[in-house]
C-alpha cells in the first residue's frame, strides 16, 4: 500500500505545473525571442512586469534606444510617437543574486530607488554587469538595475535589433532611436518548465594559459 501510494505520489509531481515558471514571449517586427523570468529571485520586479503585460502596455511599443554592445530599451514609447500611461513604481530589486550579463532582461529607472515602472532593457555584454550591478558595500535594494530574467531562444532577434541602424532622431535618445521603427507587437506570458540546471564543466588537466584581460564596461550611461 505505502509502494503504490509513492508511486501515485511521484507520478503526479512528475505532471504537476508547481514547477513552472512565466515566460515571456515577444513578437517583434524583426522576429520572436521569448525571456524566462525569475519570480523566486525577483518576485516584485516580475510582478511588475506581468502586470503591465496583461494590460497589454507592450503592445505597439517601440525599442527606442539601441546601444551595440550595450543595451536595446523600450517600454512606453509607442509606434505612434506617443508616451503611454504608467503605474505607480516599484522599488529596486537588485539583492536576488541575478546579474546584468548578456541576454539577461532588467528594468530602467531613474535616480531614485522607488522609480521603476515599465521601461526595461536587454543586455547585450557581460561587460555590463560591472557598470549597471550593485555593488558588494552598496545597502540591499538601493543601487544597481534590476535583473529578473534572460533570454533563452530568439537571441539572435536581439542582435538584429541591436545591429539596426541607427540616428533616427525620435524619443529620448534620438541619436540611438533606430532609422526604422522596431515595434514591439505583441509580448504574452506563458507557463514553461524550467531548463535544467547546466552540468559544471570538469577541471582541466593543464592549466590554461593566461588569456585576454576582460574588457571594460561598453560606453554608455545607464538605461534611464
Amino acid at each position: 500500500m505505502r509502494l503504490a501510494l509513492f508511486a501515485a505520489v511521484a507520478a503526479f509531481a512528475a505532471i504537476s505545473p508547481a514547477m513552472a515558471q512565466p515566460e515571456a514571449r515577444f513578437e517583434t517586427s524583426m522576429g520572436n525571442f521569448a525571456v524566462l523570468l525569475e519570480p523566486d529571485k525577483a518576485p516584485k520586479t516580475v510582478a511588475n512586469f506581468v502586470r503591465y503585460v496583461k494590460q497589454g502596455h507592450y503592445n505597439g511599443v517601440v525599442f527606442y534606444r539601441v546601444v551595440p554592445d550595450f543595451v536595446i530599451q523600450a517600454g512606453s514609447l509607442g509606434a505612434d510617437d506617443q508616451w503611454r500611461k504608467l503605474n505607480k513604481p516599484v522599488a529596486i530589486e537588485t539583492a536576488g543574486g541575478l546579474s546584468n550579463r548578456r541576454g539577461t532582461i532588467a528594468m530602467a529607472r531613474d535616480e531614485k530607488p522607488l522609480s521603476t515602472q515599465a521601461e526595461f532593457f536587454i543586455n547585450l555584454a557581460d561587460s555590463n554587469a560591472q557598470g549597471l550591478d550593485p555593488k558588494p558595500a552598496d545597502a540591499p535594494n538601493t543601487t544597481g538595475y534590476a535583473v529578473f530574467g534572460r533570454v533563452t531562444s530568439g537571441m539572435e532577434v536581439v542582435d538584429a535589433i541591436a545591429a539596426a541602424p541607427i540616428g533616427g532622431g525620435i524619443g529620448p535618445f534620438p541619436a540611438n532611436y533606430p532609422k526604422s521603427k522596431i515595434v514591439i507587437k505583441k509580448v504574452t506570458i506563458a507557463e514553461v518548465a524550467p531548463p535544467p540546471e547546466p552540468v559544471p564543466a570538469a577541471a582541466p588537466a593543464v592549466p590554461p594559459e593566461p588569456t585576454q584581460a576582460p574588457q571594460t564596461p561598453a560606453t554608455g550611461q545607464p538605461p534611464q
